[in-house]
């Protein structure tokens, strides 16, 4: 498989080079030149197979000739060591709106990050066997990114992590876990937004004194190895709707076990009318990697119906499907911060692969309000006694509002695990329960430098830190 630049179609880079160099020299986001599709047989047995079976189906044709068939087995057996459970939350959804949630915080970060990330740390760890050239990896994060990057590449041998997030707009637990662990891992408040921390880092990939003395890569969905990964819990996923096999929830499941809730599966209808077939998928979208990710699963074969892309106020894309304009914003802060884009790096990526009226046709858009935001997780939790973070409270109203593409089910990705954001989930709900992936980053202090969002402060740090 050969990759090029969504702005340079005319060079192909290896994987290797793609994963390695995160962003092509002109600033351009790596795309395969074609999204392969599973071989014969595989997308109607997804339902069967077991989530390690899946990652080697779905990610070898993207490595094949570059990462042997055995070691990427044991990349992905320690990678995806945690599920994506599909679970049933409302059993009255149906055709009326969202009924399940894809949980994606049972790793440990409590994050979807930790899929990408731990993928990408044993990934580039086995691309550079034998390098003895340190790699220094920068990173953007408007919170969950961070955390889940740090701790997938902490203690990794040859390779140092830089974090830049924005100073105030990340919880304070997501800032335990961006700034908390030390050892190769240092991180940067930078005095702006988001954007203002993804333009940073472009800048820094571009920047001649920065390429000539620092080997550079990137750990953002910008990066190729960390977006092919989140394809597997979309097409696992998609299996078990297809089939009509839900799981129970584990551990980590937030659930208020009461009064109409049986074994961590609510009571009314809980054997429920569940449709199966081809599912719609609900994404809490921000920089849009997770939804071009699901969009890969979809053209490589898994049985999806379509999606709908949950925004909050930060609307750029929903914009977008609607008028067939494409105009960045500054980016507004709201209670799902982690979604507080207002320029989507992985737009780009999108467009170079699917044509306004080819993206309409599978994708649907909404934004959604801060209010309309508080007044789903209470009434999710009233109803069903689930707890939702807010970013999957976005998507959870968008699904309600939307309903499915086709016949079959709506599942909600839930992105975080709400114990993450507490401090908005609490007043609504209640106490939220913590999962031991949370507990474990509480009693970290945070250590971390304030700069500006100017390139030349973050030039002479990285300079000085590869002296």
């Amino acid at each position: 498989m050969r990759y090029y630049s969504t702005r340079d179609k005319n060079r192909a880079v290896s994987f290797a080079e793609a994963a390695l160099r995160g962003l092509a020299p002109e600033g351009g986001l790596f795309i395969p030149e074609q999204i392969p599709p599973y071989r014969k047989g595989v997308a109607g047995s997804l339902g069967s197979m077991s989530f390690l079976e899946i990652a080697l189906e779905t990610i070898g044709p993207y490595v094949e000739g570059e990462i042997p068939a055995a070691a990427l087995e044991e990349i992905c057996a320690g990678a995806f060591t945690f599920s994506a459970p599909l679970v049933l939350i409302n059993p009255e959804g149906g055709a009326a709106g969202a009924g399940l949630a894809l949980e994606l915080f049972h790793g440990p970060t409590a994050a979807f990050k930790d899929f990408g990330a731990r993928f990408m740390a044993r990934t580039f760890s086995w691309l550079r066997r034998g390098e003895d050239r340190p790699l220094r990896i920068l990173v953007a994060t408007s919170g969950d990114t961070g955390g889940a990057v740090a701790d997938g590449f902490y203690g990794v041998e040859g390779i140092s992590v830089t974090v830049l997030y924005p100073q105030g707009r990340v919880s304070e637990l997501q800032e335990k876990q961006i700034a908390g662990l030390g050892g190769n891992i240092s991180a940067l408040a930078v005095e702006g937004s988001f954007d203002d921390c993804q333009a940073l880092v472009k800048a820094a990939f571009a920047d001649p004194p920065l390429r000539e003395k620092l080997a550079l890569s990137s750990a953002n969905s910008i990066n190729i190895s960390r977006l092919i990964p989140q394809t597997l819990y979309y097409a696992a996923a998609a299996g078990k709707a297809l089939a009509g096999r839900l799981d129970a929830g584990e551990e980590a499941t937030p659930r208020r076990l009461a009064a109409g809730v049986q074994d961590g599966v609510p009571g009314p209808g809980r054997a429920g009318p569940v449709p199966r077939g081809p599912i719609t998928f609900c994404v809490p979208s921000g920089n849009f990697g997770n939804l071009t990710a699901g969009l890969y699963a979809m053209a490589m074969g898994a049985p999806i119906a379509g999606f709908i892309a949950a925004t909050n106020i930060n609307r750029t894309v929903p914009d977008y499907l609607e008028s067939g304009e494409y105009k960045t914003r500054v980016s507004q802060a709201t209670i799902s911060n982690a979604m507080d884009v207002g320029a989507p790096s992985n737009f780009e990526r999108m467009s170079a692969h699917w044509s306004h009226g080819e993206t309409r046709r599978v994708v649907r858009g909404l934004s959604v309000t801060d209010d309309e935001t508080r007044g789903t997780i209470a009434a999710v939790y009233r109803d069903w006694g689930y707890y939702l973070d807010p970013h999957g409270a976005v998507g959870w109203t968008a699904a309600r509002k939307l309903g499915p593409a086709g016949t079959g089910p709506v599942a909600v990705l839930a992105t975080a695990h709400p114990a993450k954001f507490s401090a908005t989930v609490e007043p609504l709900t209640g106490p939220v329960p913590v999962p031991p992936a949370i507990q474990s980053a509480l009693g970290r202090t945070p250590r971390s430098r304030t700069i500006p969002a100017d390139l030349s402060v973050l030039r002479e740090l990285l300079l000085a830190g590869n002296r």
